[in-house]
């Protein structure tokens, strides 16, 4: 019996060994699980931060061009020509010409990245740039890659330069143009800086509504007018409002209505451009490689420029020789065909072509360099021309410039419709992209309208002032004005860089209807539009596609941002290696 439990024992011991190994494994498994993933857990989450990561270091990749942008606004020109997506885009790019080159243009495996400031090195970008579309909607696009250890992500980005077109309306100083009011020099001053009185303010009124943002680098006037956008404006006092509730005559008033936030918020100054000559830079053939890839069109001496329907416009321009030019000043020229038949254009019914697209339309004064393509001699004038008006004599202030103005019986302001000056004379139907621009007066003799009010986009660019044609009799005959129809529609962004937007004779006769801009008016000085029984009644509207898009090479401040309109994150262009992605 003794013997028979010592067998069993033994038994039971030979099966216990298998038992314990057996279980050591399954412990041992049950660990290596838990470990693994354990280990996962912490791979995955380094992996989620990376991935994170590399999209803000994409962002900040934006953020770098926005910056090299604002300190220098040639810096458009520059990107890495081998860069895939610059060539894909079509895109005219070139590397700075420096030993301090930019890392974040690198394309290559062997090449560094950009590092993001103020991190350990790890987060990293790079960019390509896409300046294509830049010269005609003044719109740049980037793709911006980030890295965070092994992940990288992409995401391209529109960057629109901020400027005069952000606001419906824009004045430098909210007084009348000193030229025309005789006001002294000492009101060449913001009235939060000190402007003396007796200098012409002129306030928004009864029955003002501005639909759209506003902005004044001085103080602004309101009485009883409606604000229905943002309003800003560079007066910021210590204490109390941001406007001086007065009107133009300096009597206090109330019923100002600010609809969005109820008072002027401050913007620092926004700087005005000292000329548009750079339009006249837009003509040269000579800058292909430094800013010019399309040159626009030039024409010289008093202009006259109608838009039709079918996208294209009829220019009569007697002085015109060269329509385009080389160099500054210039010393050639040329006739090409884009730019109409200038055998045409100097005779009286003009010539009829196609709108250069996405371009540049300058006129200029008569050249008093005798070495400028298209400069007379004192005694010469182009075959035909005498100086005068519509009726073949001048008005009393001996006006008249050979193309039609004065019109018959027109009583003309002094220092109008100079015979050699650069002034443009525009109506019509616009089918198509252009800013039209003039290195002295801009005249809109009729309605100017959007065929496609989707599509197409008008600049108006006066280096004087650009003005709403008004003419009036000559008081001899009759006071009152010339024109017998009603109201005046101009849609385009209209910009007088040096004087004023008004209206012609606004204080002569019963009315003249409604003024309807549909689009932005910029303004070194506040324009008279209606005066007394005279005049226009406003009706301003901001055209929101300038928010996105401009006209082409239209004129920015001085000083200016970038600012991103549209944020899209794609496939990465590059992995972790450096390597450009299929």
């Amino acid at each position: 019996m003794i013997r028979f439990l010592r067998i069993r024992i033994a038994g039971e011991r030979g099966a216990a060994l298998p038992m314990v190994i057996g279980m050591t494994l399954v412990l041992g498994l049950l660990v290596t699980t838990a470990v693994t993933y354990a280990t996962g857990g912490f791979r995955q989450s380094a992996a989620t931060e990376e991935w994170s990561a590399s999209l803000a270091a994409a962002y900040a990749g934006v953020e770098d061009y926005q910056s090299r942008l604002s300190e220098d606004t040639s810096y458009i020109q520059y990107g890495n020509p081998a860069a895939k997506f610059s060539i894909s885009t079509g895109s005219s790019v070139r590397l700075p010409n420096s030993s301090n080159v930019n890392p974040a243009f690198n394309t290559a495996v062997s090449e560094t990245w950009a590092v993001v400031p103020g991190g350990n090195g790890d987060s990293q970008y790079r960019y390509e740039v896409d300046n294509s579309q830049y010269s005609g909607s003044g719109i740049v696009r980037i793709r911006s890659t980030g890295k965070v250890g092994g992940e990288t992500r992409s995401l391209v980005a529109d960057l629109r330069q901020s400027g005069f077109i952000d606001f419906l309306y824009f004045t430098d100083y909210e007084i009348k143009d000193p030229a025309l009011s005789g006001a002294s020099s000492s009101c060449l001053k913001y009235a939060w800086a000190g402007r003396g009185s007796n200098c012409g303010e002129i306030a928004f009124g009864s029955g003002d509504v501005i639909d759209g943002p506003a902005h004044s680098n001085d103080t602004l006037r309101v009485c009883q007018a409606t604000f229905k956008g943002d309003v800003t404006t560079s007066y910021k006092p210590t204490s109390g409002l941001r406007f001086t509730p007065k009107d133009s005559n300096g009597y206090s008033c109330n019923g100002q209505n600010f609809e969005k936030d109820g008072s002027p918020s401050f913007q620092p100054v926004i700087g005005m451009p000292a000329t548009n000559s750079q339009h006249l830079r837009e003509t040269r053939t000579d800058l292909a490689s430094d800013g010019v890839p399309r040159p626009g069109c030039l024409y010289t001496g008093p202009t006259q420029i109608t838009m039709n329907s079918n996208g294209t416009i009829t220019v009569l321009s007697p002085w015109t020789k060269k329509t385009r030019i080389v160099g500054s000043p210039a010393t050639s020229g040329s006739t090409p065909a884009e730019c109409g038949d200038v055998t045409r254009i100097v005779k009286n019914s003009g010539d009829t072509f196609t709108m250069p697209a996405n371009n540049v339309i300058y006129v200029q004064n008569v050249p008093a360099v005798s070495s400028d393509p298209n400069s007379w001699r004192s005694w010469e004038k182009p075959a035909g021309l005498t100086c005068t008006g519509q009726d073949g004599s001048t008005d009393r202030n001996g006006n008249g410039n050979g193309i039609g103005y004065p019109v018959r019986y027109e009583e003309a302001e002094s220092d109008a419709y100079g015979c050699k000056t650069g002034d443009m004379f525009v109506k019509g139907t616009v089918n198509g992209q252009a800013t039209l621009s003039a290195e002295r007066y801009i005249y809109v003799t009729g309605d100017i309208k959007y065929k496609s009010a989707d599509s197409d986009v008008l600049g108006l660019v006066g280096n004087d002032a650009v003005w709403v044609w008004n003419p009036v009799y000559d008081p001899r005959y009759y006071n009152s004005t010339i024109l017998s129809d009603s109201g005046r529609r101009i849609d385009a962004a209209i910009l007088s860089v040096g004087h004023t937007f008004a209206v012609q004779n606004p204080g002569t006769g019963s009315g003249r209807g409604t003024l309807t801009v549909n689009g932005a008016i910029a303004q070194k000085f506040r324009g008279i539009v209606k005066r007394g029984s005279g005049g226009y009644t406003k009706n301003y509207v901001y055209d929101n596609r300038l928010l996105y898009t401009a006209p082409p090479k239209f004129l920015s401040p001085v000083t200016t941002t970038y600012g991103v309109n549209v944020w899209i994150e794609v496939k990465p262009a590059y992995d972790s290696t450096g390597k450009p992605t299929p």
